[in-house]
């Protein structure tokens, strides 16, 4: 009778080892599917799959899920959804600001998954930067500019709240976007502001954010520093950069502008980092023996590891997130554009935004309290199921006592290894970077091709469609690239 009670627990143990594979299971699969509808050039297949997900997501992750929704409906070409469904985000960041005593204490007890998702503070920055550019898109410059102070206005915020100056606290392609929209706009002033606040945000985060200062950014400086009549600011930029080419603002007054946005590669994914901490000598012995105090994500161990740690009673699993690059292989695209006359432009785009750098430093800066979090919480863990363990015990008497302590050990330490998790979401629908062109061109008709340019390998042609410009115009064009 008391083996088959003790073949049912393992069997039990088992099973739930096996759903919390599955759940996790859910959302690798789903961002699998989106980079596949992505990489066949599919946008609309990539959101429907969002969309479809959207009760997946659960109600700890609705920010998560709008700005994934966001991303695919702009990349659908559905900017007017995007930017709707990006501003509800917007007001969830806001809203979690608060959060409630209950949603904390299971946590305590569970793993982090349990919280809602508040997201990192690059990506609430992208959250304005990628409704600037839907409004971008539709020409709706004005509407832009609104995005461009939310995001000056975030900014400041962070940098008021930065302890630490070496955190992320500015942003180099933010600030230089809306340098760009001001411009657009004719605020010659504004746009060198920004210019200038990118140039010192690049400057400043050279060190960990791997992103160099594009060439284009040090011409805008010096043009609107002379259109401005900046003469310190511009003998000052002219010393900094003597081999940098550019135009005065003048000789660009009736040229129209085509903008590319181009979304890089495939943003980094967390994983678990376990760390299987043994309290007695024989733990220790197990621990060696299953796999080391040290493992990366081995989900479908996860159910076998809950029984054995279970069983011997004396391992503690924490569990941390890890971020796993997955680098673009595009260093950069050719924009070329052809006018009716066969008369060619084509520029080279530059990388204005490393988006895995800026998750790495976020998560970096994170670690040592998260690290503090999990230890407390799988101290927590085991106290509570050594309590119900020897509790058990007293109450079931000298004769049952070692069986109901085994089973209750094997169930309630066992439970406390298999629900450690870390939090693994983040803003996956993210590109790894974000690259920048700039043209300059005559009023007309032009054919507009994008070709990638690989490491060692020829241009192949991405994209291709027909603008028509007017004198003054900036046409934004965002493409999605997943290699």
């Amino acid at each position: 009778m008391r083996w088959s009670v003790v073949l049912s627990l393992l069997r039990y143990s088992g099973l739930a080892g096996m759903l919390l594979l599955t759940a996790c299971g859910l959302s690798v699969n789903r961002y699998t599917l989106i980079e596949k509808s992505l990489a066949a050039g599919n946008a609309k297949e990539a959101d429907a799959i969002v969309q479809q997900a959207e009760s997946d997501y659960g109600s700890k992750s609705r920010l998560l899920y709008g700005m994934d929704r966001g991303m695919t409906l702009q990349l659908a070409g559905d900017y007017q959804q995007s930017s709707a469904v990006l501003e509800q985000a917007e007001e969830e960041v806001e809203r979690l600001y608060t959060r409630t005593v209950r949603s904390e204490t299971v946590a305590f007890l569970t793993n982090d998954n349990a919280l809602p998702y508040e997201g990192d503070a690059h990506e609430h920055v992208m959250i304005n930067v990628v409704k600037a550019l839907n409004y971008a898109a539709q020409g709706q410059l004005q509407e832009a500019l609104v995005e461009a102070r939310r995001i000056d206005h975030r900014l400041n915020v962070l940098t008021d709240r930065a302890k630490d100056k070496n955190s992320y606290h500015e942003d180099g392609f933010a600030r230089y976007l809306t340098g760009i929209l001001y411009e657009a706009t004719g605020d010659v002033n504004n746009a060198f502001i920004a210019y200038r606040k990118a140039y010192d945000a690049y400057d400043a985060m050279r060190g960990w954010a791997r992103t160099p200062v594009p060439n284009q950014l040090r011409a805008d400086l010096l043009r609107t520093a002379e259109a401005l009549q900046l003469t310190n600011e511009f003998e000052e930029y002219r010393r900094l950069f003597p081999d940098t080419v550019w135009q005065p603002l003048s000789a660009q007054s009736d040229l129209a502008q085509v903008v590319l946005i181009s979304y890089n590669g495939r943003a980094p994914r967390k994983e678990d980092r376990y760390l299987d901490l043994p309290i007695s000598l024989d733990a220790l012995q197990l621990v060696l023996l299953n796999r080391g105090f040290t493992q990366a994500s081995r989900r479908q161990n996860r159910g076998v590891d809950s029984v054995l740690y279970g069983l011997n009673g004396r391992v503690v699993r924490v569990a941390l997130p890890r971020l796993v690059t997955q680098k673009t292989q595009v260093p950069s695209e050719q924009l070329t554009l052809v006018g009716e006359t066969g008369r060619q432009i084509v520029v080279r785009s530059e990388m204005g935004q490393n988006i895995t750098a800026l998750a790495d430093k976020s998560l970096s800066d994170r670690l040592p309290g998260i690290i503090v979090k999990a230890l407390a919480r799988a101290a927590v863990k085991f106290t509570m199921a050594e309590g119900a363990t020897i509790g058990a015990q007293h109450a079931a008497g000298r004769d049952a006592a070692p069986w109901v302590g085994l089973l209750v050990s094997l169930l309630t330490k066992g439970w406390a290894v298999a629900s450690e998790e870390a939090d693994k979401r983040s803003w996956q629908t993210l590109p790894d970077e974000i690259h920048i062109a700039r043209a300059w061109v005559d009023p007309g008709q032009y054919a507009a091709s994008v070709q990638l340019v690989g490491r060692g390998a020829a241009p192949t042609k991405e994209s291709g469609r027909t603008l028509v410009l007017a004198p003054g115009q900036t046409m934004v064009m965002i493409q999605r690239v997943i290699q």
